[in-house]
């Protein structure tokens, strides 16, 4: 495939990097996050397109709350072909196919979205708004590539976090929407995400690179499949990730269906729990560099163990203005949790390459090689907590009209989560000889 190809990429080499690669690798990255962000508009695109759908659409909340849910589990799962797609056809040219291809989900979109099509329908065309998630995970797979360990847990923060910032983007247009024309103009948002799809591919195709020394290690995803490592990490990403994208898909919902909220009111509302948490993103990055992401990890778990406790009492007293408050908590915390964890990856390969005896060099090799196979399913593992959440919620309305009995079992995993997170990257292990002392509450 034709590109702009870079053979030789050493960004440990502090000389290196100094005198050319932060430069590239800057460059990069902001137009990563370009793609990306709307790569997370168009896959959370049905939580702003069901605030639309009023009686005349004849689907009910839990039909909605499965629509938004289809959307969730495509996005999940393409997460580990885009992963791989990287390294096999380069970060740039896979940037490029994977913004044009967001044309087919939001175009088929702006064809059906109008009263009498039918359910079976739009359950295929939220599908397809699924591809939107598989952005994240070529992005964040080509972005890691590009930085030194040292600035890893920055770097990827800021680019999850300018993706991330796409749900509240694509909620904030849908209630510029409804505030302005009602809520009989869902094509609108379609219509403005149309010429910025083709923007970003334009610019990928300017200004973005392929890294050569990129490339699918077969070895390397067998042996992340096999370490325990990746299935911890997977669950903690769960209780990150997973919260948030579930939570932003389904909190306009919630709102309309538990406490009576309009369209308009809820949109209203919406986008801000999503908003803080994609901004906080690259802090909770920036602070696992500082403290260690197991350390902030385990906090952000407690913390979000306190606020699901909060939303409980409002759920069950009808309180809007605490409910919405230990939501927005929630989100606020998942984005730490987010920008932690992902950058615990690197650090616990990089952290068992040394405990195995690798020098300097080739243990941060080895670290780039096995966390950038791993990430992928990690990735889409998180991911799949999103659908969980949307699956809890629509049960939880079936049976008792609120969403209090999920929000129970929310509480539960988030106390596992903790748990895991001490246990294994925090609990001071017996001593034990010479390497093997090696902890991971710096990673």
């Amino acid at each position: 495939m034709a590109g702009r190809w870079i053979e030789t990429w050493d960004p440990e080499d502090e000389t290196f990097w100094r005198e050319k690669g932060e430069r590239v690798a800057r460059r990069n990255l902001w137009f990563s996050v370009l793609s990306e962000h709307i790569g997370f508009s168009i896959w959370t695109l049905w939580s702003v397109m069901v605030l639309f759908m009023g009686p005349e659409y004849g689907i009910d909340p839990a039909g909605k709350f499965f629509l938004i849910s289809t959307a969730t589990l495509v996005g999940a799962l393409v997460r580990v072909p885009y992963t791989f797609a990287v390294a096999r056809f380069g970060g740039r040219n896979w940037t490029i196919f994977s913004a044009v291809s967001l044309l087919v989900p939001t175009l088929a979109a702006f064809w059906v979205m109008e009263p009498g099509t039918s359910y079976g329908t739009f359950v295929a065309v939220a599908a397809l708004t699924g591809i939107g998630g598989g952005n994240f995970a070529s992005s964040m797979t080509n972005i890691n590539a590009f930085f030194p360990l040292r600035q890893k847990g920055w770097a990827l923060g800021l680019n999850a976090g300018g993706g991330n910032i796409g749900v509240p983007v694509v909620q904030l247009v849908g209630l510029l929407v409804i505030g302005t024309l009602g809520a009989s103009h869902p094509r609108i948002v379609l219509g403005v995400y149309l010429p910025l799809i083709v923007l970003a591919a334009v610019c990928a195709a300017l200004y973005m690179d392929n890294l050569r020394p990129v490339e699918n290690d077969t070895g390397a995803a067998l042996e992340a499949v096999r370490d325990p490592h990746t299935w911890l990490m997977s669950v903690l990403y769960i209780g990150t990730f997973g919260s948030f994208i579930g939570y932003s898909f389904a909190f306009g919902l919630v709102l309309q269906t538990q406490f009576g909220r309009t369209p308009l009111q809820a949109a209203s509302l919406t986008f801000i729990g999503p908003l803080l948490g994609s901004l906080i993103r690259p802090v909770g990055g920036r602070l696992a560099d500082r403290y260690g992401g197991a350390r902030i990890t385990l906090a952000t778990f407690a913390a979000m163990a306190v606020a699901t406790g909060v939303v409980i009492h409002a759920s069950g007293t009808t309180s809007l203005p605490v409910f919405l408050t230990g939501f927005t908590a929630l989100f606020v915390l998942t984005g730490l949790g987010n920008g932690s964890t992902y950058k615990m990856i690197p650090g616990i390969f990089h952290t068992k390459a040394l405990a195995r005896g690798l020098d300097a060099e080739a243990a941060a090799a080895h670290g780039r090689r096995l966390s950038g196979a791993a990430m992928g399913l990690i990735g889409a593992v998180g991911a799949l907590g999103g659908l969980a959440i949307n699956l809890a919620f629509r049960q939880s309305f079936q049976a008792s009209g609120t969403g209090t009995a999920a929000f129970w079992s929310f509480l539960a995993f988030y106390g596992v989560c903790a748990t895991l997170t001490w246990a294994v990257y925090l609990r001071r292990p017996a001593p034990v000889p010479a390497r093997a002392q090696l902890g991971y509450a710096e990673v």
